[in-house]
């Protein structure tokens, strides 16, 4: 590129405005057409994005296992990317949705109502469905998105862009609602996180060095989480086979998603069911860091080191320990979690209500498995990211997280005395 990075992202982000600006005023259905134009050519476009997406995999070099597994693309996960930009082409459209409204003595009606963000930027790391993802849902409610994918999946990215762009144009929507930054030049980020007159708010996805990065240098509104360490706690009124079941879903179903849990706490009155429940982690391969008393009940356990409370392993990698009940747990999780995504196990209904009451996470799982954090299994069809802040959205983004409102107020010639 022969741009300074900033020129370009300037360039990209009135582009992008322009777009915007058609883009909102677009009725849903003629997103939704869009939306299924790109999935068709991300159908026909397979066999060129997994030629582009081995490419990438062949030349990966020196990453861990869990980002090669984010990386890769197979004929099952591109179709897996077109089907879920059919999924969010079938959710309603929020823009326009009147979520509340009132009226005052003065005679005058309010009507607070959905509409776009405007401008969304995304930086992120390996995930190519990332490209696909994260641009239909900001276009789907209403947005134009500048997306900055990773080095690492370049050429995949570049393949998948494409067939955005056709799909849009097809539809007749304008090509530049979803553009991708074209150069690697790591300045393009930083020129991004100060975009303030194009970019509207900036999501990270990626490691923790990323999104660190983004939340300290970011002028910029940023919407993201730092990391996922998950929780699930197993009360002295759970259910062994139910606790078994969802422990293990929970770690190995995938262990590099955010979602994935990464400590295990186990009621100290529930003793006679932490074995079980650590064999049939160190069985299924998971490596076990415990505390001194779970260290004692399995002699291939290693021992906790304090560092491992609060490390996100994203690998088959586990750190246990037993507390004194809901209480100990919830204080444990307060210290150490990520505000992510933590599970309780119990049949005891008081104790799941002071476990969901009390953990101040984006995602609070009773009896069920932490790896449920995902936008698609809330029903949102896709997810841009999971926000682990207190402003705005939390926990999957979806279409509504990608919407602001403004209050509209309708009167009949009112002066204000």
């Amino acid at each position: 590129m022969n741009e300074d990075p900033d020129t370009l992202v300037q360039s990209l982000g009135a582009a992008a405005r322009a777009a915007a600006r058609a883009v909102s005023l677009a009725s849903g259905s003629v997103k939704a057409n869009a939306v299924r134009a790109v999935a068709a050519a991300l159908r026909d476009d397979l066999d060129s994005i997994f030629e582009a997406n081995k490419a990438d995999v062949d030349a990966a070099k020196g990453l861990s296992d869990a980002m090669v597994d984010r990386l890769r693309l197979d004929p099952e996960r591109v179709m897996a990317m077109a089907d879920a930009a059919e999924a969010i082409a079938g959710l309603h459209d929020p823009v326009g949705q009147i979520i509340s409204s009132w009226d005052r003595p003065s005679g005058l009606r309010f009507e607070r109502v959905r509409v776009p963000l405007g401008v969304i930027g995304v930086i992120y790391e390996s995930r190519p469905n990332v490209t696909a993802d994260a641009g239909l849902l900001c276009l789907m409610a209403g947005n134009a998105a500048i997306l900055r994918g990773g080095s690492e999946a370049v050429r995949s990215n570049r393949a998948i862009h494409k067939s955005i762009v056709q799909g849009l144009e097809t539809a007749g929507l304008p090509g530049t609602a979803i553009q991708l930054v074209p150069t690697q030049d790591r300045a393009a980020v930083g020129a991004m996180l100060g975009a303030t007159e194009f970019i509207d708010v900036i999501i990270p996805r990626g490691g923790k060095a990323l999104v660190a990065r983004v939340q300290e240098e970011a002028r910029v509104p940023v919407l993201a989480h730092l990391d996922g360490n998950c929780h699930v706690y197993v009360d002295r009124a759970a259910d062994l086979e139910m606790a078994k079941a969802i422990v293990l879903n929970s770690k190995m179903r995938r262990t590099g998603v955010c979602g994935a849990m990464e400590t295990l706490l186990i009621d100290r009155a529930a003793v006679d069911k932490a074995p079980a429940l650590i064999r049939l982690l160190l069985d299924e391969g998971c490596e076990v860091r415990g505390d001194v008393a779970i260290k004692g009940m399995e002699m291939r356990v290693e021992p906790a080191r304090p560092e491992d409370w609060d490390t996100e392993y994203l690998e088959p990698i586990l750190a246990a320990k037993l507390v004194d009940g809901v209480d100990d747990a919830i204080a444990h999780i307060e210290r150490h979690g990520s505000h992510h995504t933590d599970a309780i196990v119990t049949d005891d209904a008081k104790t799941a209500a002071r476990f969901m009451a009390g953990v101040d996470s984006a995602i609070v799982i009773h009896n069920a498995s932490t790896q449920f954090a995902d936008g698609g299994e809330f029903g949102f069809g896709a997810e841009i990211g999971i926000a682990t802040g207190r402003l705005h959205a939390r926990g999957p983004v979806g279409l509504e997280g990608l919407t602001t409102y403004k209050t509209i107020v309708r009167g009949s010639g009112q002066t204000r005395p």
